[in-house]
């Protein structure tokens, strides 16, 4: 049986590995190689395949599942959060690059056109949602400030594309009724909103509980598949983009019970046909236009990107975000995207270019692409030099009066608010730092002691208070921030017990090193929290498990810590007390101890317990001896082997 296509795609995917293998020996981005083997085997190189349009209808299909999976990682309430960012952020990078560009152009065009002006600023507008979108997740950087604005912003290009669609004929003067047109477009637009929400309460779940119940691994697969498909062809239909479909089926699937197994399913579909999305991209490169043309190439590449770099920049100052933000955000959406290629084909139609300017914008356009991933490594450098530190004022110390012996939480997203709920029903005094001004001004109504700024900076931790502070917890997603935040605090006060939250046990020791008294990895704490619910469910006894847990978190984490960590301001174990733990515990009514004295208790002699402190109604009785009576609603603090205080919890439970 002869398939045309297929000896086209094993040259692609062979091409791919190879050039990927090099990339990988010599530290580039994989996303690089996937555009350079693009470009050998693309018509402008060696001409190895011929059909490119085919190849890129197949790689419209890595796109599509790249956005699912994105939909997929949040949910339509955090998305309801993101409504300012979308529409006041995006709107405000589009306008201000097709203001930049357009100027340029008339600037630059000896014959000015303002409908070509507005046109090259349409191109340039976008930006790739697959190659941002991809190096964030790469970086653990999706729930960052930086990663979430520019998922917005991106948001907002994928429903610009539309209107910018409709508007390329008038620009070029072939051109029907726009406005019966764009009305049509918004009443279309609406009709699927609506049906989305009412598909996403209704009859969603109900699919997918049927499809579970069959217990079918092939059958679910195949459901996920189909749906998220079948939305991005609505969406389609209607004349919106395919990756918005995709986009809005994984929103529908991310706060269902299904959305993990949804997520395995499509991960393997999703990183073959994303790589030959860049593939596609990099086979529209004519490599004889570039080596006739480098300075014309490189020149309008370093303008996209300088350009596009400001005019982000601005939107996201625009939004209330710190400098820092605006530079890690824009130099992020600095490239040109992939929706630009099909913009530039109706404009190549409708006049608005001819094919020396076509093929100088795919040229400047794959080669703002490949630098896109070392630009995205390279922002945390940049904003560090152009973000001076400022100086630390002096800070009064009447100002911080009512905050002592207090938790710092920086970050107010599941896991901030997670620490501030216990730590509010504990009566703990905290203050949270939060970089999301949109949070900031809602939680505040809310009466949460909640602060606009950026914790790695020296000024804002002395406003809250962190000399006096006992604890600086740092749940926030993004590695770079979180290292500075350390190496701040841990210089501020070096009595400061800082636990950070991070995504990956191998950034752990740098952490220590930096001065963070505990690091918890998420990867290795979500295993202990896998095996604990299958030991429960083989109903393996609580101490059992407890004494596991207890040996897993001490082995491991044992190894993160090195000799030559600073400790001070740590706590310090010798190897003599090493599996020891100082435990406390409420002394619930009806337990074993209420009523009685240590001595009678025999805590010390027969459960190899000590009591060294008894917390009762706000008095501190220290080191209490065998006649001192323990009662009811008690704060016992108790020594021992960590095995023993676990085994022995029950002593202070109620029966």
């Amino acid at each position: 049986m002869d398939i045309p296509l297929l000896p086209e795609l094993v040259v692609i995917l062979a091409m791919s590995v190879a050039v990927m293998f090099a990339c990988h020996k010599i530290g580039l981005p994989p996303i690089v190689g996937f555009l350079v083997a693009g470009v050998i085997c693309g018509p402008g190189g060696f001409g190895l395949v011929k059909s490119v349009h085919q190849v890129e209808m197949i790689a419209e299909i890595g796109v599509v599942f790249l956005l699912f999976s994105i939909g997929m990682e949040l949910s339509t309430s955090e998305l309801l959060r993101l409504k300012r960012p979308v529409f006041l952020g995006g709107s405000a990078q589009v306008v201000l690059t097709i203001v930049a560009f357009g100027g340029l152009a008339l600037l630059l065009d000896p014959s000015p056109s303002m409908g070509r002006a507005v046109f090259v600023g349409f191109l340039a507008a976008l930006s790739s949602t697959a190659i941002v979108l991809k190096e964030l997740q790469n970086r653990a950087e999706l729930e960052s400030p930086q990663g979430r604005v520019s998922l917005s912003i991106l948001i907002f290009q994928d429903l610009a594309i539309v209107p910018m669609m409709l508007l390329t004929p008038f620009l070029g003067g072939q051109g029907g009724d726009l406005l019966p047109s764009l009305g049509m477009m918004l009443v279309k637009g609406a009709g699927v909103v609506v049906l989305v929400l009412v598909l996403a309460k209704y009859a969603v779940p109900r699919l997918f509980l049927s499809v579970a119940r069959v217990r079918s691994r092939e059958l679910f697969l195949m459901a996920t598949i189909v749906f998220c498909m079948s939305v991005a062809f609505l969406t389609a239909g209607v004349g919106l983009s395919l990756s918005l479909g995709a986009f809005l089926a994984g929103l529908m699937l991310s706060e269902s019970e299904y959305a993990l197994n949804a997520m395995e399913g499509v991960l393997p579909f999703k990183d073959i046909f994303t790589s030959l999305f860049f593939v596609s991209v990099g086979m529209l490169v004519d490599v004889s236009y570039i080596v006739g043309h480098p300075a014309h190439v490189f020149f309008w590449s370093v303008m996209v990107m300088v350009m596009k770099i400001l005019a982000a920049g601005g939107a996201v100052l625009i939004l209330g975000y710190p400098l820092r933000v605006a530079i890690l955000g824009s130099m992020a959406l600095a490239q040109v995207g992939e929706f630009s290629f099909v913009l530039a084909k109706v404009g190549l139609d409708t006049g608005l270019m001819n094919r020396d300017a076509y093929q100088n914008f795919l040229a400047s356009s794959v080669l703002t692409m490949a630098v896109t991933p070392w630009l995205i490594q390279l922002a945390p450098k940049v904003a560090g030099r152009i973000c001076k530190v400022p100086k630390p004022r002096e800070v009064k110390a009447e100002e911080h009066e009512e905050l002592r012996d207090h938790i710092i939480v920086v970050g107010y997203g599941p896991g901030g608010r997670q620490i501030v709920h216990a730590v509010k029903r504990a009566g703990i005094p905290f203050i949270v730092l939060e970089m999301n001004i949109d949070t900031v001004r809602r939680e505040r109504k809310e009466g949460v002691p909640i602060r606009y700024g950026d914790a790695s900076y020296p000024a804002v931790l002395e406003h809250a208070g962190i000399k006096q502070a006992r604890v600086l917890v740092l749940v926030v997603s993004d590695p770079a921030a979180v290292r500075r935040m350390v190496a701040t605090a841990r210089a501020l006060n070096r009595n400061l017990n800082i636990i950070v939250r991070t995504r990956f046990v191998g950034e752990a020791p740098e952490l220590l090193e930096l001065g963070a008294s505990e690091v918890v990895p998420e990867e290795f704490e979500t295993s202990i929290e896998i095996f604990t619910r299958v030991l429960v469910e083989y109903l393996v006894p609580n101490q059992t498990i407890e004494r596991l847990i207890l040996t897993a978190r001490g082995s491991n984490y044992r190894m993160l810590r090195t000799p030559d960590i600073p400790l001070d301001g740590q706590k310090l174990l010798t190897p003599q007390l090493t599996g020891m733990d100082l435990a406390v515990f409420t002394v619930e009514d009806a337990s074993p101890l209420a009523g009685k004295t240590l001595e009678e208790a025999g805590i010390r002699r027969e459960h190899a317990l000590t009591v060294v402190a008894v917390d009762r109604d706000g008095t501190t009785h220290m080191n209490p001896d065998g006649s001192f009576a323990i009662q009811a609603g008690d704060k016992a603090y108790v020594f021992g082997r960590q095995e023993d205080v676990v085994d022995k919890a029950w002593l202070f439970s109620a029966a």
